[in-house]
């Protein structure tokens, strides 16, 4: 077994490990994980290796030396002094502004895309939490949804917008995703990904803005675990807001949070508004896969997609669904879809995208379509 770090990633059960690894949000990043891992021990025997997949090489000195005020504070453990093994991998994850250090193991510089968002955190978004930064609505009343939601200006043409989750669990296909799709698809990390601050700052740096997902418990738990933070249904308000918390703490710069699973939690009324009022206060939005289409109230703003793209994983299945959204978007103004970063599906959206703009279609980012409930 790889020992990773307590904040980088959570420790499952054989049980849970294998549900987690059979799930379609996880499954194709598991093998990636595990091939990681392996290669991580053997440079640890061998030596660095020449070739591989770019590596980021930060200063930590020059990283913090650039954070806002405050942030050191934030990222310190909620007690003790920081620890090689946790705290370290931790500070190394999280990129804090475009540094002049900052090379890939390729030589070549890291440099934001046109139309780049700004880096986060954003002053006055974020407060020292009990596992790290939280987002908080700043004292003049801006929120982490308008602060870090992609702009967007709307015309008299039918709106689509599609979010690609999943992302974080496997480089190739998260790289993919960032730098492949246009910067109007929003893009849904998980939270149990190593590394998550830096491809959360690289999606930005594209432009996409970015959601969170949120384990939540669906109908078939523990059959199917989405892990040891998974919010559950017949949790106290108190347990809930503590998971959320955890998962919330991982990085910043997203502007709202997304399902994981969640099948029983956002049936159970009780549970989901505990969740709701916790995301609320911290001035996020929920936008969900559909599980919670039927979902009222809240106050917080909120969208449900109306179909999965790749239900069925076929060339053929996923173009049937992108048609589908824009008839949906053709009779009601706008459409809102989902899918995962399956290499299939990404091809398809890249040239589905392409020229949407000249079938009459305007793409738009997911949080466009999002209204207060």
């Amino acid at each position: 077994m790889i020992a990773l770090p307590r904040l980088s990633a959570p420790r499952f059960g054989i049980g849970g490990l294998r549900a987690v690894v059979g799930h379609r949000f996880v499954g194709v990043g598991a093998a990636g994980l595990l091939f990681a891992g392996a290669l991580a021990a053997l440079v640890t025997l061998v030596g660095p290796m020449t070739a591989g997949p770019p590596r980021a090489r930060i200063a930590l000195a020059d990283a913090l030396r650039h954070a806002p005020v405050g942030w050191r504070e934030a990222l310190a453990p909620a007690t003790g002094a920081l620890a090689i093994t946790e705290d370290i991998v931790r500070l190394s994850d999280r990129p804090l502004a475009p540094l002049a250090g900052v090379t890939w193991n390729s030589g070549a510089q890291t440099k934001p895309a046109a139309g780049a968002l700004p880096t986060a955190p954003l002053a006055g978004l974020y407060a020292p939490g009990p596992g790290g930064p939280l987002p908080i609505i700043s004292a003049d009343g801006r929120t982490p949804f308008d602060g870090y939601k992609r702009p967007f200006v709307a015309n008299s043409r039918p709106r689509i917008a599609l979010i690609i989750g999943g992302l974080g669990l496997n480089a190739r296909a998260t790289r993919a995703a960032i730098e492949n799709l246009p910067p109007e698809i929003t893009l849904s990390f998980a939270p149990y990904a190593e590394g998550l601050q830096g491809w959360i700052d690289e999606a930005r740096a594209h432009g996409h803005e970015v959601l969170l997902e949120t384990p939540m418990e669906p109908l078939d738990y523990p059959d199917n675990d989405p892990g040891p933070y998974t919010l559950m249904a017949d949790g106290s308000p108190p347990e809930i807001v503590k998971k959320l918390e955890w998962v919330m703490s991982r990085a910043t710069g997203y502007y709202g949070l997304t399902n994981y699973l969640g099948s029983r939690f956002l049936n159970a009324p009780a549970a989901y508004q505990a969740f709701a009022s916790a995301a609320a206060g911290r001035g996020l939005g929920f936008i969900d896969d559909g599980s919670g289409a039927r979902l009222s109230g809240g106050g917080l703003p909120r969208a449900s997609a109306e179909r999965v793209i790749d239900d069925q994983l076929s060339q053929a299945a996923i173009d049937q669904q992108l048609l589908a959204l824009e008839s949906g978007a053709l009779q009601r103004g706008q459409a809102l879809g989902a899918g995962f970063a399956y290499p299939v599906t990404l091809d398809k959206v890249a040239r589905w995208a392409a020229n949407l703009n000249e079938r009459g279609f305007q793409l738009a980012p997911a949080s466009a379509l999002a209204t207060r409930r």
